[in-house]
């Protein structure tokens, strides 16, 4: 193909995790190339001017899990990484309230108020999950075995996590094996008695999942979302200035840093494959690039269904990508404020506002929103988790104005009838009622405000059904089985084919995780 122009390794998809794994290779000496489909990057970690003067983290909005040495190893902060922390944790109640914060006497007395019993148990509750996160960090930072056909490398890897495991106390192992396999609020039940604690709490064991708190599996989605807390303090959850978009413009600039070259508006419509080998891709407009190595960071549907054509894939393959379960149960609605939200219990501004609101005032609550997703609605009155990032971020609104950013549970895909605009607006007006219940003036001081549903995720993002982590985090799907067995680790069925999109180990959120650990094993490789 004289004038073709030839590379080294292409990434599909510039979402955070191809931008990392193209910083890694490219950090390395080899020539990359990145290709998007949008005009923007970073994937759902992205920041748009959806309204004139108003930013959003249009999806994807708060950042914990993204790992240490990633951000070291890219020179992150050096490129604009900046992550301001989230201050609280506020559970606005019909007549009361619940509020945790960073300082770990302020929380110990508000949740006294409710529960001296409960306020005890927090400060121990911290620590053993830390202690719980750091036992799992090993398998969460290793690459997956191959489960059925293991190498002696994978019997290296599996000798060491099972010498790692012989090191847990034997409590560390009841509760490990607890958070493996319980629902959330069985978990937290022989923790805690307050209701909206419990049920606060257990909501991250819901989130980007078709499950209730009191599903088994969602005690593993909860430690998950807790991993960010392994420092000591409440939640190292924080809002990266400028939007998330500012944390995938970072590895952006690492990446072309160390020389990779990165195109917009440029989407792929297939691998080129020969002789059962990738050796480049062709883009929808007819545009071909070679390479010795792709890798894609879309989702395990995307990647395999769409991408290749299942003739080149095993069948028994191509069936455990179809039933890779990424059924989507998140939307989205993002406002423009003409002031502040004030909730009826705690009225005025303070630092109740500067963290994370939750709507989630008992597990029955949660379970009855849960109930309207199981038969095909969305649900009237939802599970919302609320951040105000202008308040932390002033230059994300014009002044006097704020962004309020709404994660909403649940909203299934497979809605009875689909989604249309009509269901859209009303969905977008349930978020609005809950909200005002708390809050009555949020009606008086909506500018704007963007509703998204899993199919305007799916069609904007390009995630599956707008399953926001590539894949949901269940037992069966974890670990060697993400997202198929014997494919784990971040190899395909096709030769020099690699994946590193969240529906691979470790899973989902914003961690650089799947990038990196792709990138290491395909230099392994290449060495």
């Amino acid at each position: 193909m004289p004038g073709v122009k030839k590379y080294d390794a292409i990434v599909i998809g510039g979402g955070h995790n191809g931008l990392t794994a193209a910083a890694y290779l490219s950090k390395a000496g080899k020539k990359v190339l990145v290709l998007e489909r949008r005009y923007v990057l970073g994937g759902a970690a992205v920041t748009e001017e959806i309204f004139p003067g108003f930013k959003f983290s249009v999806c994807s909005y708060v950042v914990s899990l993204m790992k240490p040495n990633v951000m070291r190893e890219l020179m992150l902060p050096k490129f604009g990484l900046e992550l301001l922390p989230l201050e609280s944790t506020f559970t606005p109640l019909d007549n009361d309230y619940l509020i945790r914060t960073a300082d770990a006497d302020e929380t110990h007395r508000e949740i006294a108020r409710h529960s001296l019993r409960d306020a005890e148990a927090y400060m121990r509750f911290g620590p053993f999950m830390g202690q719980i996160g750091m036992a799992v960090r090993p398998i969460l930072e290793t690459i997956a075995p191959n489960a059925i056909r293991p190498s002696l490398s994978d019997l290296s890897k599996t000798k060491k996590l099972l010498d790692h495991f012989k090191t847990l106390s034997s409590e560390q192992f009841e509760y490990l094996t607890k958070l493996m396999t319980m629902s959330s609020a069985d978990f937290l039940d022989e923790w805690f008695e307050f209701e909206p604690l419990k049920a606060t709490m257990a909501a991250s064991g819901i989130t980007g999942t078709l499950m209730g708190p009191r599903s088994l599996g969602s005690a593993y989605v909860m430690l998950h979302h807790y991993m960010g807390d392994i420092d000591g303090a409440f939640r190292a959850w924080g809002f990266q200035r400028g939007g998330t978009g500012g944390v995938s413009m970072a590895i952006a600039r690492s990446a072309e840093y160390f020389g990779a070259e990165i195109m917009t508006e440029a989407p792929v419509e297939k691998v080129i494959v020969k002789n059962g080998k990738a050796v480049g891709v062709a883009l929808e407009n007819g545009d071909e690039y070679i390479s010795d190595i792709v890798i894609s960071g879309l989702d395990p549907k995307l990647t395999f269904l769409k991408m290749l054509d299942e003739i080149n894939l095993p069948s028994d393959f191509v069936t455990d990508i179809k039933n890779f379960r990424i059924r989507g149960s998140s939307g989205k609605v993002n406002l423009a404020l003409d002031g502040l939200p004030d909730f009826t219990c705690l009225p005025g501004e303070g630092h109740h506002l500067r963290g994370a609101i939750i709507i989630s005032p008992s597990y029955d609550y949660l379970e009855r929103a849960y109930d309207d997703a199981k038969y095909g609605n969305f649900s009237q009155e939802p599970y919302l988790d609320i951040i105000l990032p202008s308040i932390l971020d002033p230059e994300m609104a014009p002044p006097g104005k704020h962004v309020m950013s709404c994660f909403v549970q649940y909203a299934p895909y497979n809605i009875k009838g689909g989604w249309d605009d009509q269901k859209r607006e009303a969905f977008g007006d349930a978020v609005i009622n809950t909200i005002a219940r708390y809050a009555p003036n949020i009606k008086d001081i909506i500018l704007h405000r963007q509703v998204l549903t899993p199919a305007d995720i799916e069609f904007t993002f390009g995630l599956t059904e707008g399953n926001i982590f590539h894949g949901e985090l269940t037992l069966q799907q974890l670990f060697a089985m993400r997202p198929a067995v014997k494919w784990a680790d971040y190899s395909t069925p096709i030769k020099n084919y690699y994946q590193c999109g969240s529906g691979t180990h470790p899973g989902g959120g914003i961690t650089g995780s799947p990038g990196e650990m792709a990138a290491k094993k395909i230099l392994g490789v290449w060495s």
